[in-house]
């Protein structure tokens, strides 16, 4: 990959905008969501519940950039 390569994107699961890579969704395996919805999607998969899943996206938001 790039390091210059840029994204812009929609994700079609929460409507968010991201500019960073996108992950393909578990779900279907066809669809590039934004990398927060990629995220849940793993998590969940291993029985993480959504209250947990927010707090360790917002720890990896701090920790970003």
């Amino acid at each position: 990959m790039k390091e210059n390569t840029r994204y812009f994107g929609i994700c079609p699961r929460c409507g968010a905008t991201f500019d960073s890579p996108p992950a393909l969704s578990r779900e279907d395996g066809k669809t590039l969501i934004c990398p927060d919805c990629g995220i849940r999607e793993a998590l969940t998969s291993i029985g993480v519940p959504p209250e947990e899943q927010e707090k360790i996206l917002e720890t990896i938001h701090q920790h970003r950039k």
